[in-house]
């Protein structure tokens, strides 16, 4: 991730090399950003570390290159901020955190089967989770040929029907896996499907399932060292999920899984999406706006190119749905969405240059655009935006 002096200054260093800049007014220029508040995120961490008891440490999931934000940088800031683990997706996320020097337990949040995967999982310390009596068996052999142990953690179904084991074979499964040399039990988790709904009904049945297999295992003869159910919105919804630890995604970056969760704790989202005008041109009334004359010009309009698209991770279906801010006002987008360019009817604001700096997400003045507010006209979720931003777009490091 860079810094924004290293995108001023025209950096040459390895990551900055496909940053495209150009000379224009006050010096070099980027034509379009990404930028994360490390400070935002410190200051979500803490929120939530605050809002757990002291003995529930918090697992910040930083899979997906953590939500778009850029993995390796919100790691590092997440675990300086108290944060004790890191979740991920995939064996490359878990590596590419290990070779930037990150130390802390790393789960292993995916399904792992073949030798040459547990191999990797050893070798780079991470912690995998066991989802099938046959997945731990496979993980044991390929140990003890490398004469070596590891963390693993038994997962349950409790009713979300994706990962683990039936919970109600979870003693005969967890007795298994204790069982098998060169495994070391480090935890028995599930997952919450409805965790962000008001109707709690589903979420109570999960976390009812949850405690009746723990409550076997236990008097199977085996006690858990660690136990974990909760994601963001159950983090939110109910001390009672927090058990060991949480695995908090989306409320690290500063949003709420859901419209009645928003007064829990204060967080504040951390991206912001920016662009820059690259043409201001004035069309006359019955001028058609980019491809399929989506948006035909009623009056003489003034139109600014903007240098960013759906090749970006703007989603072609905001074409003319969607606003954006320049100098803190509001202004429309008009026409469809490009690969690499959107328009907008800049009229309302006079004398628009080249280079001036648009806000797409995040906050100018008074006025503030959200992914919740995109992930509404589409009819999506909040988590789908921030994983769209492709990495054509610089991640900048900014403290606000």
């Amino acid at each position: 991730m860079l810094s924004w002096e290293q995108i001023t200054a025209g950096s040459t260093t390895a990551e900055s090399r496909q940053t495209v800049l150009w000379e224009g007014d006050g010096g070099l220029c980027q034509r379009a950003w990404v930028e994360i508040d490390l400070a935002a995120l410190t200051h979500n961490v803490k929120q939530l570390k605050n809002f757990l008891s002291p003995q529930t440490k918090l697992m910040a999931v930083v899979k997906a290159d953590a939500y778009g934000h850029g993995a390796v940088a919100v790691s590092q800031t997440a675990l300086s901020a108290g944060a004790s683990w890191l979740g991920v997706a995939t064996i490359p996320e878990g590596i590419e955190l290990r070779e930037a020097g990150i130390t802390a337990p790393i789960l292993l949040l995916g399904a792992s089967h073949t030798a040459q995967q547990v191999k990797a999982i050893a070798q780079w310390h991470l912690e995998p989770t066991i989802c099938t009596a046959k997945q731990a068996l496979i993980f044991s052999e390929v140990l003890v040929g490398l004469n070596q142990s590891l963390p693993i953690h038994a997962k349950l179904d409790t009713g979300m029907s994706r990962l683990g084991t039936p919970w109600q074979e979870a003693a005969e499964f967890v007795q298994l896996v204790k069982g098998l040399p060169n495994l070391k039990l480090a935890s028995i988790y599930s997952h919450l499907a409805t965790a962000d709904s008001p109707d709690t009904a589903v979420m109570k049945e999960q976390h009812q399932r949850f405690q009746r297999a723990i409550a076997q295992i236990k008097t199977s003869g085996i006690n858990p060292a660690s136990l974990h159910l909760a994601n963001s919105a159950a983090t939110l919804a109910d001390p009672d999920l927090h058990y060991d630890l949480v695995r908090v995604g989306l409320a690290t970056y500063g949003l709420y899984p859901a419209p009645h969760l928003q007064n829990v704790v204060g967080l504040k989202p951390a991206m912001q999406v920016k662009a820059r005008v690259t043409q201001v041109k004035t069309i006359e009334p019955g001028t058609g706006v980019s491809y399929g004359y989506q948006f035909i010009a009623q009056r003489q309009t003034i139109i600014a190119v903007v240098g960013i698209g759906y090749a970006d991770g703007i989603p072609r279906n905001l074409s003319n749905k969607m606003q954006v801010l320049i100098r803190g006002k509001i202004v429309p987008q008009v026409g469809a969405v490009t690969m690499d360019q959107l328009m907008l009817d800049v009229t309302d604001i006079p004398d628009l240059e080249v280079g001036e700096v648009v806000t797409l997400l995040g906050k100018d003045g008074k006025n503030q655009i959200t992914a919740d507010d995109w992930a509404a006209t589409l009819g999506t979720i909040s988590w789908e935006i921030l994983c769209g931003f492709k990495h054509r777009l610089p991640r900048v490091a900014v403290s606000h």
